[in-house]
């Protein structure tokens, strides 16, 4: 199971959100996978600017990315905000073949097409299965977007509600909420392009 499965949001949203993900397998190709996640991260991030981090180092909000790169423990995470970027890049990743495996999150739709563009057949298929038990407890849907953007649920609600105020009231630009809103995802699949579309909705 992968913590980048559960964003919400519509369809029209999502189109513009495709995190990815590496993860070594312990016993099996993690001894001396650091050299071989860099290459890795180097091709990623080659066609994605939007975010990238390791979620037991930092983000690239954080953390210089190079910096980063050279602390890599079992895997990266990078996030693309449309689909050319990323079928160039699983192109890439695919004719390399490094070793380790590649999760990309998305619609089913835009995924697989994006699968079938760059000459791979996944070998599986995850899905969430939507939230249960009391939903009075969650985010109303217009936060919701912003919080599953972080799969570890780093991302505060509280947070969410006090950028859009601050838009509100002048103290800090879209793009910049959008950028705290980034920060406290470690790991890096948080899209501040699709959260600044979503506070520029709230706010203007």
């Amino acid at each position: 199971m992968t913590h980048s499965l559960h964003r919400t949001g519509d369809v029209e949203s999502l189109k513009e959100d495709f995190p990815m993900l590496t993860h070594v397998a312990r016993g099996y190709n993690d001894i001396g996978a650091g050299e071989r996640l860099r290459q890795m991260a180097e091709i990623a991030r080659k066609y994605t600017d939007l975010n990238f981090g390791d979620c037991k180092v930092a983000n690239q909000f954080m953390m210089h990315p190079e910096e980063i790169m050279g602390k890599h423990t079992v895997g990266w995470q990078v996030v693309f905000k449309d689909k050319e970027s990323l079928i160039a890049c699983m192109k890439e990743l695919k004719e390399k073949n490094i070793g380790i495996s590649v999760v990309v999150s998305g619609l089913f739709d835009e995924v697989f097409d994006c699968c079938k563009k760059a000459g791979i057949a996944p070998p599986l298929v995850e899905f969430a299965l939507g939230i249960h038990g009391n939903e009075d407890k969650i985010w109303p849907p217009e936060i919701l977007d912003f919080v599953t953007m972080c799969g570890h649920g780093l991302v505060s609600g509280h947070l969410v509600r006090k950028m859009i105020e601050e838009i509100k009231n002048k103290k800090i630009t879209i793009e910049e909420a959008a950028i705290e809103l980034a920060k406290p995802c470690l790991c890096g699949i948080f899209n501040p392009h699709r959260a600044a579309k979503l506070l520029r909705k709230l706010t203007q």
